[in-house]
């Protein structure tokens, strides 16, 4: 009985090696020339292109972003407590450096401008004080202890004046101005914030007569003769394209040239971020517009751009249908990179032959089933 099983088990693995050997024969079979008639050709539609190198028409899509960099935008903030007493300029209005956005008034503002007129005060008295020990100590009337303690008040004092002239920098207000109350006295109700740098107001986020906070943004000026584009892409597709990789805004005639790509991906979309510079001609795009950008497949050894249609597959082997004398021959490639209706493949292929474009599915059938296609 033992000896019955055996020879069963035995039997049955020889079984299973005839059908495996029998399958990769077919296999190999399939990688060779089948006969396709001229008339069953023209009656199946079955159409011809040659066979050309790559070029640049297997392009990949995806959507971006145009964004203003960092250094290219300007926040106005509030520099103190306050209140909006006149907005000197209008959204989407082109303003220069040193030109005038926003009047403020503020009572913490008089407060910093007292603090500097006394500190003026005490800077002046401990001058004087320094100034006549001195003269004291030179006619051999005081020991020179008082001098070293007069000049260290005086440090002290004028130490105190400049944390006062820097507080009231920090608050907006410019250093003629400062230096303007510090010679006059008089302190000025209202503090004018200016811009810093060439731009358009692109945003303007307080109103007339409203009260803010200190820190609180008031508008703000951007650069859009420098703009960015955040490309999404999966994150399989991001080693495709390097930093310095040329791409192209999709029917804007725009050039950009990618940065860098951001090292987290996007938990809620599996994506990652390609960051571009605009090469010129940045008024065709506006920021926080989306739009598609095209970046190129990059080259391959052996590469050949077909379209998707002449592509047939056996399982996840690829073919083309190449034509023969009497019909065709399929050809194994590997497809290197897609987009759209374009294919880049590689495999052993040479510059002219024909390959087949369209019914590509009724020549899988002559060539799987050649008994059938009869």
């Amino acid at each position: 009985m033992n000896k019955w099983n055996l020879r069963s088990q035995l039997c049955a693995c020889a079984v299973a090696v005839a059908c495996a050997f029998t399958a990769t024969a077919q296999a190999a079979e399939r990688s060779v020339k089948f006969t396709v008639p001229n008339s069953q050709i023209r009656a199946l539609g079955i159409q011809t292109a040659p066979l050309q190198s790559q070029t640049d028409s297997v392009i990949a899509s995806f959507p971006a972003q145009v964004i203003v960099p960092p250094k290219a935008e300007q926040v106005v903030s509030s520099p103190v407590a306050g209140l909006v007493a006149q907005l000197l300029v209008q959204q989407n209005q082109v303003v220069r450096s040193g030109d005038p956005l926003v009047r403020l008034v503020s009572p913490e503002l008089g407060q910093l401008q007292l603090q500097l007129l006394q500190a003026i005060a005490r800077a002046t008295l401990a001058r004087q004080a320094a100034r006549r020990e001195q003269a004291l100590f030179d006619e051999g009337i005081i020991p020179q202890r008082r001098v070293q303690e007069t000049q260290a008040g005086l440090k002290e004092a004028e130490a105190a004046l400049n944390q006062a002239k820097a507080a009231l920098r920090l608050s907006g207000m410019p250093a003629a101005t400062i230096e303007r109350i510090a010679a006059s006295g008089k302190p000025q109700d209202s503090i004018t914030l200016t811009a810093m740098q060439v731009g358009i107001v692109t945003e303007i986020a307080v109103k007339p007569s409203q009260r803010v906070e200190a820190a609180t943004a008031l508008l703000h000026v951007a650069q859009t003769d420098s703009l960015w584009l955040d490309i999404q892409l999966p994150v399989s597709e991001s080693v495709n394209w390097p930093a310095g990789t040329k791409v192209k805004v999709a029917g804007r005639g725009i050039a950009a040239r990618i940065l860098s790509a951001s090292p987290t991906v996007s938990s809620s979309s599996q994506t990652v971020v390609l960051r571009a510079a605009v090469e010129g001609k940045t008024g065709r795009i506006r920021p926080g517009e989306f739009v598609t950008v095209e970046l190129p497949v990059a080259a391959t050894q052996d590469g050949w751009d077909v379209p998707l249609s002449a592509v047939a597959h056996d399982g996840n082997q690829a073919y083309l249908f190449v034509r023969t004398a009497d019909g065709f021959e399929a050809r194994p490639v590997k497809v290197a990179a897609s987009a759209g209706q374009r294919v880049r493949v590689q495999g052993p292929l040479k510059a002219g032959e024909q390959i087949a474009v369209s019914s590509v599915v009724a020549l899988k059938g002559a060539w799987l089933n050649p008994k059938e296609s009869k």
